[in-house]
């Protein structure tokens, strides 16, 4: 069982798909969110939460005061539980059960000010790197993309108009986060 750290639902438990998902560990929200609130990338943003699982990652943002979370899982099982925690969290967040890259290849209706990308361990670097390239048109100006990865893992290849913000490892977990060039609220 996993839950909500803070905000609004904070302490609030989380169910969790019985397989095929990967939470991310408490310690590792506290973390991620701690740096993400004091750069000003949850209070009234637009979330998008890919590879969402159980949707803790999203879930977490919107207790957080996030405007607004898109939680995209191609799970339909997972899906179910994204929208059951979303109900019994009392978070109104939007659960899409598509595959990432086809939610992705859509046209954007809005842009993302930050976005999660918790992909299963056996996705490879390449189609990581196809799906940050087609994440590009879904993000605002001054977006940050958080992508969480097995500690062994290589940098992301981030397309031109992403640049490497931060790197830091927890356990098994190495997260590296990523801004827009020349226009993350990081530079200003």
């Amino acid at each position: 069982m996993t839950r909500i750290v803070a905000g609004t639902a904070g302490g609030r438990n989380l169910q969790v798909p019985k397989s095929g998902t990967r939470p991310t560990s408490e310690r590792v929200r506290e973390a991620m969110f701690s740096r993400l609130e004091h750069y000003g990338y949850i209070e009234d943003c637009a979330v998008l939460d890919l590879y969402a699982g159980s949707a803790a990652l999203g879930l977490e943002a919107k207790s957080r005061g996030a405007r607004s979370v898109v939680a995209v899982e191609s799970s339909r099982q997972a899906a179910s539980v994204a929208r059951a925690n979303a109900k019994a969290t009392g978070l109104e967040i939007d659960v899409v059960p598509m595959k990432v890259e086809t939610y992705l290849a859509t046209e954007p209706s809005e842009r993302f000010d930050l976005v999660f990308l918790d992909p299963p361990y056996d996705v490879s670097e390449g189609d990581l790197g196809v799906v940050l390239e087609l994440l590009v048109a879904h993000l605002a100006p001054d977006a940050m993309v958080v992508v969480e990865r097995n500690k062994r893992s290589p940098e992301p290849a981030w397309p031109a108009r992403l640049v490497l913000d931060d790197d830091r490892t927890w356990g098994d977990t190495r997260v590296w986060s990523a801004v827009v060039a020349g226009e993350g609220r990081l530079e200003a």
